[in-house]
């Protein structure tokens, strides 16, 4: 398996966890009925809302990532510049 492979594998298998331990999160937090097979309105709002949350917060961790990352790289590249000119 060459390297490209790998790293999709990889990244499939880091998705599939995230989603199993979203599901079992919002599951847990959500469903307490289990005299019925329907899904009760409540239950099913709670689980789109629980969704939702997480989805924005990792949205959100990501940006502020993506904005420290560009903050670090640009400290490094000024640092270089000077050292450069000196």
């Amino acid at each position: 398996m060459d390297q490209q492979t790998q790293d999709l594998v990889k990244q499939f298998r880091e998705f599939l966890v995230t989603y199993n331990r979203l599901s079992e999160m919002c599951f847990a937090d959500c469903i307490h009925d289990f005299t019925s097979r329907k899904i009760a309105d409540s239950e099913n709002n709670c689980v789109v809302t629980c969704m939702e949350k997480y989805l924005k917060m990792t949205q959100r961790i990501s940006q502020r990532f993506q904005e420290h990352q560009m903050l670090t790289t640009e400290g490094v590249v000024a640092a270089a510049q000077k050292a450069a000119s000196q």
